[in-house]
């Protein structure tokens, strides 16, 4: 697989700067794409996606960058916007609430199964993201227990790498769940810091976010998976980092490391 088969493409969360110079500034990192927050607070709101959305893909599009996802609602004025604008896909991670894991899944599915037309009229999918977490759907096997019914069309699964690293999910076994719905893969990664000392009555854990080197996830590994089988999507890098002063530093060197990785895998075959 060459490098040029898998598109890089960055969580643009830490930069609220004007979509021009945001263009310019991904583009300059080594970046083809991003995902967009269509979130309060950033460049499109979720109140004028319609308007906004197709706007920014063609503002974008001059500076050389492309919109490969959003992290935004699931509702039909956003899945309407996405596919004017020549958005694949909507990442969304997915909660089970306090009603039971398998409740939760049933009301999600009818969830899903209400938006499959609007989808379908627009071209559209929506990615279901694992986040480890109390009431998420933290793992591979929940994703794809949750969507295997689906036609990947409509909803796909997409591989945070790093969350993996957190649940301890071993990449070969986490691409061989999703492979068949598999639309994105994050990368990130994190491990995780005790909060409290040897003292304490219990230990306290939480996740701490640091470079694609440094977590509990092996990024040579996944990505020598990934090239393996042959895959050929985006591989989404997420600029989460504990230290958020040192976000640009650190996603310019991950950036790097994970072209590295494809390219070493392709020097190797």
């Amino acid at each position: 697989m060459s490098e040029g088969k898998v598109t890089f493409s960055v969580f643009t969360k830490p930069w609220k700067m004007p979509l021009a110079e945001l263009g310019r500034f991904v583009k300059s990192l080594g970046f083809d794409a991003i995902e967009l927050p269509v979130r309060p607070g950033y460049q499109v709101l979720p109140e004028n996606v319609g308007r906004d959305l197709p706007a920014a893909a063609t503002e974008l599009a001059d500076c050389g960058v492309t919109i490969a996802s959003v992290a935004g609602p699931i509702d039909e004025p956003t899945i309407a916007a996405c596919g004017e604008a020549g958005v694949a896909t909507i990442r969304i991670c997915v909660g089970v609430g306090d009603e039971g894991y398998m409740a939760g899944e049933a009301r999600l599915q009818r969830e899903f199964d209400a938006l499959i037309p609007v989808l379908d009229e627009h071209g559209v999918r929506i990615g279901i993201q694992n986040h480890q977490g109390r009431n998420d759907v933290c793992n591979a096997m929940g994703v794809r227990h949750l969507i295997e019914q689906y036609d990947p069309k409509h909803v796909g699964a997409v591989w945070d790498v790093g969350h993996n690293g957190l649940c301890g999910e071993e990449p070969n076994a986490a691409v061989d769940i999703l492979w068949a719905h598999l639309c994105m893969v994050n990368f990130k990664n994190a491990l995780w810091q005790r909060t409290n000392g040897p003292e304490a009555e219990w230990a306290e854990w939480r996740p701490y976010w640091t470079s694609g080197r440094h977590g509990l996830a092996s990024w040579p590994r996944a990505a020598s998976e990934l090239s393996g089988r042959g895959y050929s999507g985006v591989v989404c890098l997420t600029a989460e980092y504990n230290d958020h002063d040192a976000v640009n530093r650190l996603i310019a060197d991950d950036i790097a490391f994970a072209k590295s990785l494809f390219a070493q895998v392709v020097t190797n075959e």
